[in-house]
């Protein structure tokens, strides 16, 4: 209902973010550089940082900006079974068949790759979002894939991206051989506290928001029941508008903040 009292074109912390309306925090901008640092590199990374904190967006919006004809972004989305079923997810991703054995995917995949590289011109990118499900074996398995030309020539790209639980799986002595091959680790933080209201303001005004509608003290709020995490900013907001339609208010306080507080804690 808010949309219509502050005249809105859409709801603005709607959580289908287009990868080009992201907001470039000082989180964000260094974890893309070193997203393409890693690149580069060509090597096996690893993106980690608490939930909501917006690792799956900054993947999209670093893939969103490379030239497609260098680059097959492959993405792959919470793999909790099998190597075989890991294995079909990225054969899927890669345009390939469903296959029934773990080594003919296998070497499907590893061909397909090597093909992309030789013929097209093109380095794959495998992104493992929500990687810390990722059953043991299929985190061996993926490093496994990785190996090419006995490591003189790196042809996969990899990135495992999940929650900071994923650092201390990889530390185990299990996941060593993973662990030291990994190139480059990152853990994305949430907005710096004078971050926030810059971005309340950005996604306010991409639904045609013409003045400041949140207060500076349902900043300050939002910015102390956040701890800067994206996503709870935006579940915040979205009820501290609610409030502040329902009461015919125009500009949002830290009192609506905290009615929006109340209703996501029942």
């Amino acid at each position: 209902m808010y949309q219509r009292h502050f005249a809105f074109t859409s709801y603005p912390f709607d959580t289908a973010l287009p990868p080009d309306a992201l907001f470039e925090s000082a989180a964000v901008q260094q974890a893309s550089l070193r997203i393409q640092h890693l690149l580069e590199l060509r090597g096996i990374g690893l993106l980690t940082g608490e939930a909501g904190s917006g690792k799956t967006t900054v993947c999209r919006w670093a893939m969103n900006a490379l030239p497609v004809n260098r680059y097959r972004v492959c993405y792959v989305a919470l793999s909790t079974g099998s190597v075989l079923d890991g294995y079909n997810m990225i054969a899927a991703a890669l345009g390939l068949e469903r296959y029934g054995r773990r080594s003919t995917a296998y070497q499907a995949i590893r061909h397909a790759v090597s093909r992309l590289v030789s013929d097209t011109k093109q380095y794959p990118i495998l992104i493992f979002d929500e990687a810390h499900h990722l059953q043991p074996e299929l985190l061996e398995e993926l490093r496994l894939l990785t190996n090419y030309e006995m490591d003189s020539v790196n042809r996969l790209c990899l990135l495992l991206v999940g929650l900071t639980d994923l650092r201390q799986r990889l530390a185990m002595a299990v996941h060593a051989s993973l662990s030291q091959r990994i190139v480059l680790r990152c853990t994305l933080d949430g907005l710096a506290r004078d971050e926030v209201g810059p971005y309340v303001a950005h996604r306010l005004r991409r639904v045609g928001a013409e003045s400041e509608i949140f207060d500076a003290t349902a900043v300050e709020a939002l910015a102390l029941a956040s701890n800067g995490l994206p996503r709870r900013i935006d579940r915040l907001a979205h009820y501290a508008l609610h409030a502040a339609a329902l009461e015919r208010s125009r500009t949002v306080s830290a009192d609506h903040v905290q009615t929006a507080m109340h209703e996501m804690s029942q």
